[in-house]
C-alpha cells in the first residue's frame, strides 16, 4: 500500500511539474520558440483546429519564426489567428509561408513576464503541496484502519516530503532558467 501511494503521488507531482514547464514554454522571451504558438487555434473550414495540425512551425533564427501552411488556402486564417492571439507578433505572409519576426522585449515587459513566471511557479508548488497533503492523509487513514503500521506510515510521509522537496526544487530551477531567459537582452 505504501508503494502504491508513493507511486501515485510521484506521478501526480510529475504531471504538475510538466504543466509548469509547459506554461513556461508558452511565455514569450526575446527568442523565437515554436512553443509560443502552441495554444493557437485556427478556424479551418468551420472546424477549429490547433495550428500545429495545419502547418509546420520552426525557428530558423533566434529572432524569427516561420510557419509553413500545408494548405495554401488557409494562410490568411493562420495569420489572423496569430494576430488575434495577442502575442505581440506581426505575421508577414509570403505565399504559403508566414514569417514572424520576434521583437525584443522592453524592460517593463520583461519584469511583468518574470512576475507572471513567479506566479506560475508558486501555483505549481501549491499543487505539489496539495498532492503531499493528500498522500499524507492516505497514510493517516491507512494507519487508522490498521492497513498500515505506524512505522510504515511514518516512512511513507518522510518519503512524500522528500518527493515534495525534490519537485519544488525542480520548479525553482525551471523558474530561475526562465527568468534568466526573459531578462537576457
Amino acid at each position: 500500500m505504501v508503494k502504491q501511494i508513493l507511486s501515485e503521488t510521484e506521478e501526480k507531482m510529475k504531471k504538475s511539474l510538466q504543466a509548469v514547464k509547459r506554461e513556461f514554454g508558452s511565455l514569450r522571451t526575446g527568442k523565437a520558440s515554436p512553443a509560443l504558438l502552441e495554444g493557437i487555434r485556427v478556424d479551418y473550414h468551420g472546424t477549429v483546429m490547433p495550428l500545429n495540425q495545419l502547418a509546420s512551425v520552426s525557428a530558423p533564427e533566434p529572432r524569427l519564426m516561420v510557419v509553413q501552411a500545408w494548405d495554401k488556402s488557409i494562410v490568411g486564417e493562420i495569420s489572423k489567428a496569430i494576430q488575434v492571439a495577442d502575442l505581440g507578433l506581426n505575421p508577414q505572409v509570403d505565399g504559403n509561408i508566414i514569417r514572424l519576426p520576434i521583437p525584443p522585449l522592453n524592460e517593463e515587459r520583461r519584469r511583468e513576464l518574470v512576475k507572471h513566471c513567479k506566479k506560475i511557479a508558486e501555483e505549481g508548488k501549491i499543487a505539489i503541496r496539495n498532492i503531499r497533503r493528500e498522500a499524507n492523509d492516505n497514510f493517516k487513514k491507512g494507519e487508522k484502519d490498521k492497513s498500515l503500521t505506524e512505522d510504515d506510515a511514518k516512512r511513507g510521509t518522510d518519503k512524500v516530503q522528500e518527493l515534495t522537496n525534490n519537485f519544488t526544487d525542480e520548479i525553482d530551477e525551471a523558474m530561475e532558467t526562465k527568468e534568466a531567459d526573459i531578462m537576457a537582452v
